[in-house]
């Protein structure tokens, strides 16, 4: 009898020990890497899923090119032609983590079209911030759905549905250019009278895109799930068809329904395109960034 308590005591021991290290495992990291087989990984030492466009230097900037006051509409350094190393790779426990500096407005584009996806990737704040934005909020930004040339918004990113990463509004939905969609969403007014639009599951859809015959080319999230700067986040966009959903450390808080891409004046389905990371005048990183195939969206985020 003391035999077989003494291996039912060290059985349950082990057994305890094996969970309790698992859960401090995860704690560390707060992300489980998923183990799908059709899942990949898009960022390595060479970035060589990826291209880059760089825009327009600001006068600030220690480089001795072409620079402008107004970057926005100056002539951007164009495809890869990261001069001043914007974009790396750097190791963090021996794992690529890329590094964004933000120094000069720019696009990490894939090379790739991609749809029907799930994508995830976790991302914290840097310290330093640049001019134009060097005082105002840390942003950066994922777009998806990336359609036509590089440069179509603000002579840098293309047209596309954005997933805003910005201190206190990661997860607003942003239509560049000419991708947009429907959000539904409830209308409101800021002090100055100016309507905007924040995401509600309940409510009428709401066409959004910056121009004539629209009321906005933005909704803001649902929520505020973001963690500390200096913490790690984890983004999620899933993308079947033509909708999409945004998620920030697992909270659901933007949702995009029927994107469309206006070419040459002929509206058109997207259902497709390519990813890019914004640099937009913060230091930012993101690591284990994935795409997973998708046929279905889960059933918990179908009403959220």
């Amino acid at each position: 009898m003391a035999i077989q308590s003494f291996k039912k005591v060290f059985f349950y021991t082990v057994i305890t020990a094996f969970y309790l290290l698992l859960f401090v495992s995860c704690k560390s990291t707060d992300v489980v890497k998923n183990t799908n087989s059709s899942t990949i990984y898009l960022f390595d030492e060479k970035l060589s899923n990826w291209e880059i466009w760089m825009g327009a230097v600001h006068t600030s900037v220690d480089l001795n090119v072409e620079k402008f006051a107004d970057v926005k509409t100056g002539k951007p350094l164009g495809l890869n032609k990261d001069l001043k190393n914007v974009f790396s790779i750097i190791k963090e426990n021996n794992e690529p983590v890329l590094k964004v500096t933000g120094e000069i407005y720019g696009g990490l584009t894939t090379k790739q079209e991609y749809g029907n996806y799930h994508l995830s990737v976790q991302f914290k704040w840097g310290e330093k911030k640049w001019e134009p934005r060097l005082y105002t909020k840390r942003d950066s930004g994922i777009l998806y759905h990336a359609k036509g040339p590089h440069g179509a918004f603000w002579n840098v990113w293309m047209s596309s549905l954005e997933f805003q990463v910005q201190e206190g509004d990661c997860g607003d939905f942003i239509a560049l250019t000419d991708v947009f969609g429907d959000v539904p969403a409830e209308k409101k007014y800021a002090k100055n009278g100016k309507p905007f639009f924040v995401y509600n599951p309940n409510a009428e859809l709401v066409p959004l895109k910056w121009g004539p015959g629209f009321e906005s080319g933005q909704a803001s999230k649902l929520g505020m799930f973001e963690k500390p700067n200096g913490e790690w986040n984890t983004l999620e966009i899933y993308c079947l068809g033509s909708e999409s959903i945004h998620l920030v450390n697992g909270k659901v808080v933007n949702r995009v329904k029927n994107a469309r891409y206006l070419k040459n004046g002929i509206v058109t389905p997207v259902t497709q395109g390519k990813i890019q990371i914004q640099s937009e005048a913060a230091e930012v990183y993101y690591k284990n960034l994935s795409i997973t195939p998708i046929t279905f969206f889960p059933k918990k985020y179908l009403n959220q």
